[in-house]
């Protein structure tokens, strides 16, 4: 039986993790955290969770009395971790990117679907009211037939950022602009527009003095046809919000963080803007808790239903292999082919 409260163990207490533990303390009437991996005494206290168990993340993710956990370390563990979880028997959580390659990406998707857990990505930016209305105006063919799509996240983060945590600083462990910065604005596009066939990139560092790339282009074919560019950077002074442009046979629009800043088509009313934070363009704490929270509540509804979250592990391992692909363009210098999973 599922009991009236999930029981929470949060792998992870940085700057996510810390979000993540704020907004299941407001929905406590549906969560309760249990345990937690990671976290000085002070942050714990600040968390209110210097009573919870803290523990290894080994002992976590074994532990009986949790039934979901959250992942919200560094991104080059999330894939081990959340198959670790897994075998253990906890539906999982897993904060972007599912994991840095496609192979433990699919993997986790697999196990989960074979154990029959839930495993939810968050992608919180998909659940905007605003992002909502444009994907299902432009499902329903209202904007007219997608064209071109565009976004660009031109941010800027400082030598302090990347020295706070040496996984930021390498490619491998997903630290690079794209999938650090870039993944929840080429996740919104991929998502609006569909399955990518092909795409082809160039990365470069050139901000920075550090493995991992500051700075990618990326061109994209999409199935319908469609085709897309993205640039990301966190090279950039003094960094703008991100932006996400689709020129569709009708109009356009563009959204610029959470606001659509442009809206032409005729006779069809522009949606209505998130009540969102601050864009994070310049400082990653200045993104808030709003996003997760919506998310979180869908979770937790879909954990006590036992239905697929909004955000599912498949929807994880898509954004994964687009990501994993634009890498391999900039690596091999040629275009790279995708096999979209359904």
């Amino acid at each position: 039986m599922t009991p009236s409260r999930a029981r929470v163990g949060i792998v992870g207490l940085g700057s996510i993790g810390r979000t993540h533990a704020r907004v299941l303390a407001e929905l406590s009437d549906q969560a309760v955290v249990v345990a937690a991996s990671g976290g000085s005494p002070a942050v714990l206290a600040e968390l209110g969770l210097s009573d919870t168990a803290h523990l290894s993340p080994d002992e976590l993710l074994t532990r009986p009395d949790i039934d979901l956990v959250a992942i919200t370390g560094p991104s080059g563990v999330h894939g081990e971790l959340a198959l670790a979880a897994l075998r253990g028997g906890k539906a999982v959580v897993v904060e972007k990117p599912l994991a840095v390659d496609t192979g433990t990406a699919a993997e986790i998707v697999r196990l989960g679907e074979e154990l029959g857990l839930m495993v939810a990505v968050v992608a919180q930016r998909r659940l905007e009211p605003q992002n909502v209305a444009v994907k299902r105006l432009l499902d329903a063919g209202e904007l007219g037939r997608p064209l071109l799509g565009e976004t660009f996240v031109h941010w800027h983060r400082d030598d302090a950022y990347y020295a706070h945590a040496d996984w930021r600083t390498s490619q491998a462990d997903g630290g690079g602009s794209l999938m650090n910065q870039g993944l929840h604005n080429l996740d919104l596009l991929h998502w609006f527009l569909g399955p990518v066939s092909s795409v082809t990139g160039h990365y470069a560092t050139l901000g920075h003095t550090m493995d991992a790339e500051d700075t990618t282009v990326a061109t994209l074919r999409f199935a319908s046809g469609a085709l897309g560019l993205a640039a990301t950077t966190t090279a950039t002074r003094p960094g703008d919000p991100a932006r996400l442009t689709v020129f569709t046979s009708t109009g356009v629009l563009e959204i610029t963080h959470t606001e659509i800043s442009r809206w032409e088509f005729d006779g069809v009313p522009r949606p209505a803007p998130a009540d969102g934070p601050a864009a994070g363009s310049s400082d990653p704490a200045a993104i808030g808790d709003a996003g997760h929270l919506a998310q979180w509540r869908d979770i937790l509804a879909a954990y006590r239903d036992g239905r697929d979250p909004a955000i599912s592990g498949r929807d994880g391992l898509g954004t994964v292999e687009l990501l994993c692909g634009i890498y391999e363009a900039c690596r091999t210098g040629r275009a790279v082919t995708l096999t979209e999973h359904p």
